[in-house]
């Protein structure tokens, strides 16, 4: 019995532990948020689908609605509920499917997708995601290493459209070059005498 109620106890802790390191990111004031609609006319959702910014006092304000709706401290998830009852409840709509992405979620998906282009004779040529404190040969790396026919020895680095060098990556000096997001790497291909 003891075995029972210790393990319950441990269940509910862990359940609790996990649940709060699994909540969405909250919405702030001052904040822009693109709300779109789903489940009425075309029209309709042509009027409605845009950025609505969230003012100081945490609000939104949509159309047809008379009052504003509390969207500081909530969810993307929470606040498009509020607004589906908001709207059934004022008798606007019957069935609306909200959906909102908050500056947050945008913000994270621009971290996410910041790149370094590594091309030439590379494994795997292309964008690949960028690290901070990424290093040249930690990018060559990342897209598989220097092909048979790729010479590591004169990799060459491209910082806005300008060549900011040639680097041997196979010496350590060179190995530890930083690299920015937006930077352009090419691997050119080996010489007849294998540089």
């Amino acid at each position: 019995m003891r075995l029972i109620t210790y393990s319950t106890i441990l269940f509910f802790v862990l359940l609790g532990v996990f649940s709060t390191g699994l909540q969405a990111a909250q919405i702030s004031s001052n904040t822009t948020l693109d709300i779109s609609i789903k489940g009425v006319p075309a029209g309709e959702q042509a009027k409605f689908d845009g950025g609505y910014p969230v003012d100081s006092a945490g609000f939104i304000y949509l159309p047809l609605l008379e009052d504003g709706i509390r969207a500081s401290g909530l969810s993307s998830s929470h606040l498009a509920r509020n607004i589906e009852k908001a709207y059934q409840k004022a008798e606007i709509y019957v069935n609306p499917r909200i959906n909102v992405i908050s500056n947050k979620d945008q913000a994270a998906q621009k971290i996410d997708a910041q790149i370094v282009t590594v091309g030439g004779f590379v494994a795997g040529p292309g964008p690949i995601p960028y690290t901070r404190g990424m290093t040249l040969f930690e990018a060559v790396a990342a897209a598989g290493g220097a092909g048979t026919f790729g010479s590591d020895k004169r990799v060459e680095l491209h910082r806005r459209g300008v060549k900011k060098g040639i680097y041997n990556i196979r010496l350590a000096k060179d190995m530890k070059v930083p690299v920015y997001p937006g930077d352009t790497i090419k691997v050119p291909q080996k010489t007849v005498f294998g540089n």
